[in-house]
């Protein structure tokens, strides 16, 4: 215990990163495809890697990191910040806790002034003790006051950010002569820390140059998070009524506000369907228009003399100094209180508004609206700090919404749009904007027409480097684009001319034998290949296409494609064969001759090489018809079902092991043991389980590759639509 004392403490900060950098998932390159496993099987790697796990557990890093922080006040203070640094809200109860020790109340006087009182005191011990080991002159209480009556002066300036109601005790508080202000809300804890902080040290400069004086401790752990996100948020079975679900909510818009106020350095936040009701006008100001979307030049700043302050200059002031957000993920909200929100939004600060007002408006009022008018027409607000946008199942935002809410990211890496109302207006105006996307999703998007898309993928240079890419439609909104369409896209669109592509889902599109054989480039870094819902497209065509362009590809769906899988289809020209046959095929012609190593005699005497396998294919979805044909499998390829309505045929014996793709593992291997896990469990698993995800990962950055649970998990791989 003596030598850990030793450690410096940016070592033992460094190795609490590391253990949380364990928990993370991992990219799109080093991702293996399978599902976690949980248990005792090493340490992560970085490779693509089942068998060990590529990453711990969430809760498994996090149960380290509470362990660390027992040992000492060292470690604690060096696994603190990491402990805090991701919080995923899952239980009411757990919110409220999290409410507690984060936010104070702003709307207490009292106590925000007890705050500021409390932390000038702090303030001036420090500063005398800094000034004493300097000198080696001893504090006296002459010495504290004067320090602490030229703190105040700093605070009490013209540009002081700590309202002078609470600098003053109660009994003496008198109106501010340097402003006319109604009462205000406190700042938050956190910038009342920093400001005393910077007082502090202006006043060390001033008066003994040189001497740095530590800032003050904020036992708050607000500015320490950096993830947010509701998505394993649940009230489900809490025995609550219709009435209090209505009345007595837990996640208000209120309260997600006061939250936000207190996490200066957030950068990726997530809601869903079951707390969009929170997503209120100020919660969303909150989230965009912190970081650099503050600073933009032409924007009011404080000015000195008697002024009539904006309500909202506080509050932007505020968020000069928070960090801009990286990545929202809105994944289901579709609430009228979200969707009014949004569209104020939208109105307010991204779309030009007529300078005509009402005549209840007075005239600071009107003056305000002109120069908004004026400023947005010369500088338009954008938010360059966010690259990651998830906005999925959004169907209740209207396209003339949309379109300006999506332009306003020039920095885009990631975009998630499918099931919503984007126009094709909208994928014009990207075509010449500063986006350079690397994951698109364009799933069920029933506005868009084929020629939109194809335009967009062949000559907009913010598609030239995507590496995933979902199309997907299916029976209920098949995709829009034509045979020749595809044509032009697979020849001519730079993300398949460059052979990049590591996610495609061309699902219910035209493919035809021509497209994949003699027109599509190869693809030597495709992964997971989506070709559901094509019923004309055989079989010995997709077999050909991966074993002659496509040769990576590991998970590829066939869900109601060919007509050799159809059987079930009934009309006119429809096939008449039996579930039997349609197994057949599928052995015969895509398990046989892409999973098989080819045939070699062992008669011979010299050594023998076995032939690599043709392709490293291993896990194929199907419709569940099919699925149900299938029995119990066939050898070591077994049936694993979702949480929802989809299932994959999967190879139980192949998997990413240490440094590579192995096949034939052994009955007992950790890794064969967890697959057949999952397929006795017959549907009974967590919603992270899956292939061939739907939604893309946008919080981490992971893509369309990357592995989810909770209810984003659940649209990912559960959902069938």
């Amino acid at each position: 215990m003596c030598a850990i004392l030793q450690y410096p403490p940016e070592l033992l900060f460094t190795i609490c990163e590391y253990i949380y950098a364990a928990g993370l998932p991992p990219s799109e390159y080093a991702s293996s495809l399978d599902p976690l496993a949980i248990g005792e099987f090493g340490a992560p790697t970085a490779l693509p890697t089942s068998m060990p796990p590529p990453n711990w557990s969430e809760p498994e890093a996090r149960k380290t990191l509470a362990h660390l922080c027992l040992v000492n006040h060292a470690w604690y203070e060096a696994a603190k910040p990491w402990l805090w640094h991701k919080l995923e809200v899952r239980l009411p109860r757990s919110w409220l806790a999290l409410l507690d020790e984060i936010t104070t109340d702003t709307e207490d006087d009292e106590k925000a002034a007890l705050t500021v009182k409390e932390s000038i005191q702090a303030a001036t011990h420090a500063a005398l003790a800094s000034s004493a080991v300097r000198t080696g002159a001893s504090s006296d209480e002459d010495a504290a006051r004067k320090w602490k009556e030229s703190i105040m002066e700093s605070l009490s300036g013209p540009d002081g950010s700590i309202p002078p109601e609470l600098l003053t005790p109660p009994a003496s508080r008198d109106s501010s002569p340097r402003r006319i202000r109604p009462k205000s809300k406190s700042p938050a804890r956190w910038k009342i820390m920093r400001t005393i902080s910077d007082a502090v040290q202006n006043v060390m400069d001033l008066t003994e140059p040189g001497v740095y004086v530590p800032r003050l401790h904020d036992p708050r752990p607000g500015r320490f998070v950096r993830h947010l996100d509701f998505n394993h948020f649940r009230t489900i079975g809490m025995r609550r009524s219709v009435e209090d679900t209505a009345t007595s909510r837990f996640v208000t818009g209120e309260r997600v506000e006061a939250f936000l106020k207190e996490l200066p350095n957030l950068t990726a936040f997530g809601a869903t369907e079951y707390m969009d009701g929170a997503l209120s006008l100020p919660v969303l100001n909150e989230l965009l228009l912190r970081g650099s979307a503050s600073r933009g030049g032409g924007r009011p700043t404080r000015g000195r003399g008697i002024v009539t302050e904006d309500p909202e200059e506080e509050d932007r002031e505020r968020r000069r100094e928070c960090k801009d957000l990286q990545a929202m993920d809105l994944t289901g909200c579709v609430s009228a209180v979200f969707v009014s929100a949004l569209t104020e939004f939208v109105n307010t600060h991204l779309l030009q508004e007529d300078e005509q007002s009402s005549g209840s408006d007075d005239e600071s009022r009107r003056q305000i609206r002109r120069a908004r008018a004026r400023f947005m027409q010369e500088e338009p607000l954008t938010f360059p700090g966010l690259q990651r946008l998830g906005l999925r199942g959004v169907k209740s935002i209207q396209s003339r919404i949309l379109m300006p809410f999506v332009l306003a990211f020039p920095s885009l890496t990631h975009l998630d749009l499918s099931a919503t109302r984007v126009a094709p207006e909208l994928l014009n105006a990207l075509r010449g904007s500063t986006v350079r996307l690397h994951s698109l999703a364009l799933a069920r998007c029933v506005h868009l027409t084929g020629s939109c898309i194809r335009d967009f993928l062949v000559h907009a240079p913010a598609a030239a480097r995507i590496r995933e890419l979902t199309l997907y439609g299916d029976q209920t909104f098949p995709s829009p684009l034509t045979t020749d369409d595809l044509m032009e896209i697979m020849s001519s669109a730079p993300c398949f001319t460059s052979g990049e592509l590591t996610y495609l889902d061309l699902s219910s599109a035209p493919v035809t034998k021509e497209l994949l054989v003699d027109v599509c480039k190869p693809q030597p870094k495709l992964r997971s290949l989506g070709l559901s819902y094509i019923p004309d497209l055989e079989l010995n065509v997709i077999a050909q296409f991966l074993k002659s362009k496509a040769v990576n590809v590991e998970v590829l769906t066939l869900v109601q494609t060919s007509p050799d899988l159809d059987w079930g289809r009934v009309g006119p020209g429809a096939p008449r064969g039996s579930a039997q046959q349609a197994m057949m095929a599928l052995h015969t012609q895509i398990i046989g001759p892409l999973c098989t190593p080819p045939y070699m005699s062992t008669l011979r005497s010299q050594a023998v090489v076995i032939p690599p396998y043709p392709t490293r294919l291993r896990v194929i979805e199907l419709s569940a018809p099919a699925l149900a044909a299938l029995g119990a499998g066939a050898a070591s390829w077994r049936i694993i079902r979702s949480k929802g309505g989809r299932g994959w045929y999967v190879d139980t014996a192949s998997g990413w092991v240490g440094a590579g793709l192995q096949r034939n593992l052994p009955k007992t291997h950790p890794f064969r043991v967890q697959m057949c896990r999952l397929a006795d469990a017959n549907g009974n698993v967590n919603s992270g389980v899956g292939w061939h995800a739907r939604k893309m990962e946008v919080l981490h950055g992971c893509g369309m590759l990357g592995r989810e649970d909770g209810l984003y998990g659940a649209v990912s791989f559960a959902y069938q639509g």
